[in-house]
């Protein structure tokens, strides 16, 4: 694996994102297939393609207000389109050899990118990177109804994985992890994002 690289569930029209949210959120987002209130559309909302990261981040769905897990299909263009205006979180030298432009540039952005340690079935981290995308205030109305194409509620399966866990049978664990490839990217879109490593 290279150390930054994008690996989604995807089709050749979309991408699956994931998200951790209270039952209340959750339950409205399936039934309309949109989000709706209590959903907040005055913050920023953070997609994660990684299910195995996401799942870190919720333990599971064990934290408080992250209880369910959606499975987000956007479309892909949407998500390309998410890449390119998107900002990375810190002046990585090997895309802003000047930190005055990732200054100017972070201050204005729309859209975030954020590399994180990847996790494996167990949570231990791995030497590779898991992308987040910070979807701004100014983007999520967008984001909300021209971006999604589906919202599925993967809570049950959640579930199913951290039963098998908790009972040290990694090997089922595993078998119905959804299945990730490499995503990819142009140069240009891959110098942005800063995964040309």
């Amino acid at each position: 694996m290279k150390e930054f690289e994008i690996r989604a569930d995807y089709t050749r029209d979309t991408i699956v994102v994931y998200q951790a949210y209270n039952k209340a959120i959750a339950k409205a987002a399936v039934e309309h297939q949109k989000f709706s209130a209590p959903f907040s559309f005055s913050r920023m909302t953070w997609i994660k393609p990684s299910f195995l990261w996401m799942m870190e981040r919720s333990n599971y769905g064990q934290k408080s207000n992250q209880e369910c897990t959606l499975a987000i299909h956007i479309k892909r263009e949407s998500w390309e389109k998410a890449l390119r205006m998107a900002v990375l979180t810190s002046p990585e030298k090997r895309v802003y050899p000047n930190p005055e432009n990732w200054e100017k540039e972070f201050s204005n952005a729309e859209v975030y990118v954020q590399w994180d340690p990847e996790r494996n079935i167990k949570g231990s981290k791995l030497d590779y990177r898991s992308i987040q995308v910070g979807i701004s205030r100014h983007l999520i109305e967008e984001f909300n109804e021209d971006w999604i194409v589906k919202i599925e509620d993967y809570t049950p399966l959640v579930k199913k994985i951290l039963e098998f866990t908790k009972a040290g049978e990694y090997d089922k664990a595993k078998k119905i992890l959804p299945v990730e490839k490499t995503y990819p990217v142009s140069a240009e879109l891959a110098h942005t994002i800063g995964s040309m490593m």
